[in-house]
């Protein structure tokens, strides 16, 4: 990006999302010194951090996951991407969406699928070094994806990973699983013995390679095989 009236670059516009007051002070003192990179605000959480977007319109928000009580990371990036921003009168911006640049500690295929899935143009790492960190933010202003080395190889297996192969009831029964029915409300929904169920739960376990409802329904979220 070049500024029109001198023809200089014009820096990428930064807001840093992170509920940690410390974290956030050495993030904003790290970015203070990167070539090219101006911070416009700073957030602790969610519902702060769509309100500025909206008033600030900044290039890239710089997120963090765990955002504390409130929104989290995984929402705000959703409204962020979507345009959903909080209304303020005295907004200048143009209605762009920024960019997402997720920045956390969690590396959880969970956490991965969720953020990219809510529209994050990339998922870095705290541990990363500061470059990869400017050049990260650099990538994102420009709708490029900028993934942390482990966060890449994490996305590569999972895609390359078959996906279990569930029969059409065991697909019935995770789909009444995952509203939160309990055995007997589910055998009733479907019309079979509780014991079948049972029996059902015990083999879609097996394949997922969990052993409660609540990792059965998480894993299937995260491979996409609820409808």
């Amino acid at each position: 990006m070049t500024d029109p009236a001198d023809g200089g670059p014009v820096p990428v516009r930064i807001l840093v999302c992170d509920d940690h007051v410390v974290v956030r002070a050495g993030l904003l003192a790290l970015l203070d010194s990167a070539p090219g990179i101006e911070v416009v605000g700073e957030a602790g959480t969610g519902e702060e951090a769509l309100a500025l977007a909206a008033r600030l319109a900044p290039d890239v928000v710089l997120m963090d996951l765990q955002l504390g009580a409130g929104m989290d990371g995984v929402e705000t990036t959703r409204r962020l991407t979507t345009g959903t921003t909080a209304t303020d009168p005295t907004a200048t911006g143009t209605g762009r969406a920024p960019h997402v640049l997720v920045l956390t500690t969690y590396d959880t295929d969970a956490d991965i699928t969720r953020a990219i899935e809510a529209g994050a143009t990339g998922y870095l790492l705290k541990a990363e070094r500061p470059e990869e960190l400017f050049a990260a933010i650099h990538a994102a202003a420009q709708g490029r994806t900028a993934l942390s080395g482990p966060v890449a190889g994490r996305v590569m297996a999972n895609l390359r990973k078959p996906r279990p192969a569930l029969t059409d009831r065991e697909r019935d029964i995770l789909a009444q699983l995952a509203t939160g029915l309990g055995n007997r409300e589910i055998a009733r929904a479907l019309f079979i013995s509780e014991a079948t169920v049972k029996t059902h739960l015990r083999r879609i376990y097996d394949k997922l390679g969990v052993d409660t409802r609540a990792g059965a329904v998480a894993v299937a979220k995260e491979q996409r095989l609820l409808p």
